[in-house]
């Protein structure tokens, strides 16, 4: 199962804010570019579209933008922001669609709020099913490399500090099933707002592999959407994926 309703819920009427101070609202014009040169003027369906962040800006450019999101509060949001996105509420591990579409995509970390291997191998052989054939499905993950703990051990990591906010991350490691168990801290002024949050995270070879899994291979990695070259010191990964040769 994902925590993707449960993080939606909980997020919801903080989530421009905290997108905005965690620099996600600044790259919008860098994701939307890219993602635009993908859809050749055509469809895209956002998987985990949230209040539509980088759905309306898309939609604005002429692409025809449909969603899939789990959560009734953030699919709130997005109606409040524009009536012409249609969007569904549902399970991204497990959906149909009678549309094939140019482009699916699925950012900022969404596949990791799939919390075991065969519901995010799921996610992706339905995002595949819903592509046309010359269609591509393009992903946003971290780069896990920055988390060389053992099994059960806390961490605290600082994602923010500025003059008025400071956002603190603390959790549990699994190894095994490469788990974090985290709560974000966001301290501002005198309050104090506590975010729970689970995610599994993927290396980027073992995304490959499962991509293979639904017969989808590589194209094109990149290290931000700016298209900066993925390095060993890169910190996510924007990763584009096509139907395999025969």
């Amino acid at each position: 199962m994902s925590d993707e309703l449960s993080y939606g819920d909980v997020y919801a009427s903080i989530y421009e804010e905290y997108t905005t101070l965690q620099g996600k609202v600044a790259e919008v014009d860098e994701t939307v570019a890219f993602l635009e040169r993908y859809c050749n003027g055509g469809s895209a369906l956002e998987l985990g579209i949230g209040d539509g962040r980088v759905a309306v800006p898309l939609s604005e450019r002429g692409v025809n933008v449909e969603g899939i999101d789990n959560s009734s509060s953030m699919l709130k949001l997005l109606a409040k922001r524009t009536d012409l996105i249609k969007a569904w509420q549902g399970d991204i591990a497990h959906f149909r669609s009678e549309q094939q579409y140019s482009m699916v995509y699925c950012v900022y970390h969404t596949l990791s709020l799939l919390l075991t291997r065969k519901s995010q191998i799921a996610c992706l052989r339905s995002a595949a099913a819903a592509l046309e054939d010359e269609g591509v499905l393009v992903i946003e993950l971290s780069v896990p490399c920055s988390i060389p703990l053992v099994g059960g051990q806390g961490t605290a990591t600082a994602r923010l500090v500025d003059d008025e906010n400071t956002i603190i991350s603390v959790g549990a490691h699994d190894p095994v099933n490469q788990t974090l168990v985290q709560t974000v801290l966001w301290f501002s002024g005198t309050s104090v707002r506590r975010l729970p949050q689970r995610s599994r995270y993927v290396y980027p070879q073992e995304l490959d592999t499962m991509a293979e899994c639904v017969g989808l291979e590589l194209a094109e990695r990149w290290g931000d959407w700016a298209k900066g070259a993925f390095t060993e010191r890169s910190e996510r990964h924007i990763s584009v994926y096509r139907r395999s040769s025969p």
